[in-house]
């Protein structure tokens, strides 16, 4: 039963799911494909026992997360109350006299996602919700959409001290290790290459107008990319609610999330701010305040007469409907990671030998763990899990100093890089379902949006390493990703409207 184990083996499971996934366009078959046969791989090919495993890490990841389960049930409440009250139509009426073009609305939309930091899941669902009627109305694609709001969600909270990722970067450190989690990742946001290059081609799409490769292909075909299983009859009645109805209960959100963090980590029983972020359960964090938010909109709504009580509890039930996509596919991509972690196929192992077999090529290794971080999190669906493999492989190499800074930093930037464009990834799924966009059509038009920041990290990272500088290597490859920019717009150009009769 060990036979797989740690080997080159065990990266088939992953690799079935995701071209299986990519082939067929079936998200749901492709994914249990792929942990099946990690299953048989794991049990010596014995099929009864194969299905055993299967649901017995599909209990222990459910039942592990079902936290993030009831926070994607509780929002999706909160998107089905916001909608029925007529806040979200209302927003939209409203962008519509202040928003006055495709690049106002996408704008505005990378803006929603950058103050969304908090946790990447509330990101991309809210910021999904709120502005797809807006760029609907501006004939935005859904796979656009979709895009940037992926490229806003995960990036931006890696970034952030405050959010959930900060917590789980802290997390990833040995139990035994000497060096204080929340100050590593304070230290690593300068040279979180792929974060921030991120941030900065998003704003170069929107600004420039341009698009390129699939995306290109989808906006010339005409079409949109939605989701049709996500289409809903159009309501026949929405409440009187106005913008503030929508605002409110998204400020308070944010903060019932933030306040809630500062209580699972301990603020009220006296430890400090940062202990509190750093100690934090962010899912634990995130049902109280989703839970907390839906009271607050009962007290919001309901005694001005803005939705019925019966139409308040019908959303309870569209909200659900709404998740389940997600839900299901979240479920799914838990079990395949869970086939691949260390008590089964065990990838960490596999890759972690690969590292130390090259750990002597010093100058080397931020390189080798941003290519390593972005296929262990491609592979896994899991950003968080990669983390938690390679930033104890880092210390255990550099112990600490400068190139531990680095190595980390490279480690993020692989991790939500290979997260980002994953088709078994969380923040991916959650991306396609705020949007209302098909997975598949979202995956295959950022994949080479992303891997083009990928490859401007590739040589920051390489640069960096050999010079022994992660802001000489920041700079180099900033200046790789002007060039990658410069010949975009020149190929991708559109061509200037003469005004000559």
């Amino acid at each position: 039963m060990i036979l797989f184990s740690s080997t080159v083996w065990a990266i088939l499971p992953p690799i079935i799911a995701i071209v299986l996934a990519l082939l067929t366009k079936e998200v749901y078959s492709s994914l249990f494909i792929g942990i099946f046969s990690g299953a048989l791989l794991f049990t010596g090919f014995h099929p009864i026992t194969s299905i055993e495993t299967v649901f017995d890490i599909m209990g222990n990841k459910i039942g592990g997360n079902v936290d993030i389960l009831l926070f994607l049930v509780f929002l999706g409440i909160i998107v089905a109350l916001v909608t029925k009250s007529g806040a979200s139509a209302a927003y939209g009426n409203w962008a519509s006299r202040t928003i006055k073009s495709q690049r106002g609305a996408l704008l505005a939309t990378s803006c929603l996602g950058v103050l969304i930091f908090v946790d990447d899941y509330f990101n991309c669902l809210t910021v999904g919700t709120v502005m797809r009627p807006v760029t609907d109305r501006y004939k935005v694609t859904r796979a656009k959409l979709a895009y940037i709001i992926d490229a806003t969600a995960a990036p931006v909270c890696i970034i952030a001290p405050i959010s959930s990722w900060a917590a789980a970067v802290g997390s990833s450190l040995p139990e035994n290790s000497q060096i204080d989690g929340f100050s590593l990742f304070l230290k690593t946001i300068p040279f979180n290459f792929y974060a921030l290059f991120t941030i900065i081609f998003v704003l170069f799409l929107i600004i420039t107008e341009i698009d390129f490769s699939k995306m290109k292909a989808l906006e010339l075909s005409g079409e949109t990319g939605i989701d049709e299983s996500t289409i809903e009859d159009q309501e026949t009645k929405l409440g009187k609610g106005k913008v503030l109805d929508l605002i409110l209960p998204i400020l308070f959100l944010i903060i019932s999330c933030i306040v809630a963090m500062l209580y699972t980590g301990g603020l009220f029983q006296g430890e400090t701010i940062i202990n509190a972020f750093a100690n934090c359960s962010s899912a634990r964090s995130l049902v109280l305040g989703s839970f907390i938010t839906i009271l607050f909109i009962f007290v919001l709504y309901i005694p001005r007469k803005i939705i019925t009580f019966t139409e308040f509890c019908d959303c309870f039930v569209k909200g659900f409907k709404a998740m389940t996509s997600a839900i299901m596919i979240l479920c799914l991509a838990w079990t395949l990671s869970g086939i691949c972690n260390d008590e089964y196929l065990n990838i960490g192992g596999f890759v972690s030998s690969i590292v130390n077999a090259n750990s002597f090529i010093g100058s080397l290794i931020p390189f080798l763990f941003f290519l390593i971080a972005l296929g262990l999190a491609f592979s896994t669906g899991t950003s968080w899990g990669t983390f938690g493999i390679l930033i104890p492989i880092a210390i255990a190499i550099f112990g600490y100093g400068d190139m531990l800074v680095l190595s980390v930093a490279a480690i993020l930037s692989g991790a939500v890089c290979g997260d980002h464009i994953s088709p078994i990834s969380d923040t991916t799924i959650l991306s396609s379902a705020g949007a209302q966009c098909n997975h598949i059509v979202h995956v295959s038009t950022q994949i080479p949006y992303a891997m083009t920041v990928a490859a401007c990290c590739s040589v920051g990272f390489l640069a960096a390493g050999l010079l022994n500088s992660g802001f000489i290597g920041f700079l180099i490859g900033f200046a790789a990703l002007l060039i990658a920019c410069a010949i975009i717009y020149k190929m991708n150009k559109k061509p200037s409207v003469s005004t000559e009769s």
